[in-house]
């Protein structure tokens, strides 16, 4: 069993720049700054340089032989790799604890993949009901196709997830915290019924970031993350990863280089930009959203707020366990229907109405509109979301700027 290092960065390559003299592992912002990186980079540049291109050379057909026998390491292709993407990797790994880390062209791509290389017909997977809504799709309506069985399970039921396994289960998949009611997974708990079973682990934990949480030290096998949210930071990039052990990313790598869902070297490049600001980012949008979650609570107009850095929240104990933060994103429901929660919306003035999260800009969505919009209310209500329901992703604002916004246009 890993670690139990929550709070932990890893430990980078014995060259790599964020390492102390004494050998000891860095602070997570010295990490998420140097990590993975080299300390003279081509053309010495100070920033990590982008690899445009989509093929490589070789000298001579023996350098070719040298790395189809692994005598040296290189890239042959950009659908296999590119060196920008490799930097990347190396740094994502190193701040979440992981041997290897796997970059795809999005969070789905590295759900997706995932899943095809690790199952095959007459497999069965479960996953929690908490689950992102495309994940469970995938699971259900395109896996099913495949002869590959899933069971959904009440989230933090975990006697039911325990019950049911069967001898033909493979994987084991939750998202901590979930999208959008901040529910959190007992880590711990979770990866033992998964050891005690013989089957894999898997979390989403792209809510978390591993500056907030860090699967892989409480004993998950594997992690996933949509790197177009926190860990890209700005809302401008697409991607996608996936950390574990080496073993198990070679498998999904391999399948990869088959699908070919890659990641581009710019927007590598943008990701590495992001990672070295992730801890100053994630410790304001962590601040932001308590306070904004402590505000939502004391008002008269909001019936609950789903926030895990909140004692009212009934997995707070677990997340005072597993966690350094409680993340950048804020779930409630107001007194009335989806009008209502339409009028609180449309007041707002600083976060835009998007899709997505975890930028530096606030952003504020409806799950019943942005999501669940073909569904009726009955519908809707059958899937856990609400039509009163409201997601905020906090961003790095003024915290009181925020709360007068929100105060306004909950007055309104």
């Amino acid at each position: 069993m890993a670690a139990r290092d929550p709070q932990g960065t890893g430990v980078p390559p014995v060259d790599d720049p964020s390492r102390g003299d004494a050998g000891t592992p860095p602070g997570f912002g010295t990490a998420a700054v140097h990590a993975g990186e080299p300390r003279r980079k081509s053309g010495n540049a100070l920033t990590t340089p982008i690899t445009q291109t989509a093929t490589y050379t070789f000298a001579d057909t023996q350098e070719l032989r040298d790395h189809f026998e692994h005598r040296i390491e290189r890239e042959e292709y950009g659908r296999y790799g590119n060196p920008t993407q490799r930097i990347a990797e190396h740094k994502l790994a190193a701040l979440e604890g992981a041997q290897d880390c796997l970059l795809v062209s999005s969070g789905m791509a590295a759900v997706t993949t995932t899943l095809f290389a690790m199952l095959s017909r007459g497999a069965h997977v479960v996953v929690t009901d908490d689950s992102y809504r495309r994940t469970r799709q995938f699971l259900n309506q395109t896996l099913h196709r495949y002869g590959i069985e899933c069971s959904t399970v009440p989230a933090g039921d975990y006697e039911a997830i325990a019950e049911a396994i069967r001898p033909n289960t493979r994987i084991l998949i939750s998202e901590s915290p979930t999208n959008p009611y901040n529910r959190i997974l007992d880590l711990e708990r979770f990866a033992e019924i998964g050891r005690r079973h013989r089957v894999k682990t898997a979390i989403d934990a792209t809510f978390a970031t591993p500056y907030n949480q860090r699967p892989l030290a409480w004993g998950i096998d594997l992690v996933l993350h949509s790197a177009t949210k926190f860990l890209g930071g700005h809302n401008d990039l697409m991607a996608g990863a996936v950390l574990g052990s080496a073993d198990l990313v070679d498998g999904i790598r391999a399948l990869q280089g088959v699908t070919g869902a890659v990641i581009d070297p710019f927007a590598a490049y943008l990701l590495i930009r992001g990672l070295k600001t992730l801890a100053l980012r994630i410790e304001r949008q962590n601040a932001n959203a308590q306070t904004l979650a402590e505000f939502l609570e004391a008002h008269p107009k909001v019936r609950r707020v789903h926030y895990a850095g909140l004692p009212s929240h009934p997995e707070h104990a677990v997340a005072r366990k597993q966690m350094r933060g409680f993340g950048g994103v804020v779930s409630f429901e107001i007194d009335g229907d989806l009008d209502a929660a339409s009028r609180v919306v449309d007041a707002c003035r600083i976060p835009r109405i998007a899709p997505s999260l975890g930028g530096v800009e606030s952003l504020i969505e409806q799950p019943a509109l942005m999501s669940f919009y073909e569904l009726t209310t009955e519908e809707r209500l059958q899937v856990g979301i609400k039509d009163n329901l409201i997601r905020y992703s906090v961003g790095i604002e003024d915290a009181a700027d925020l709360v007068a916004d929100l105060a306004h246009a909950l007055g309104r």
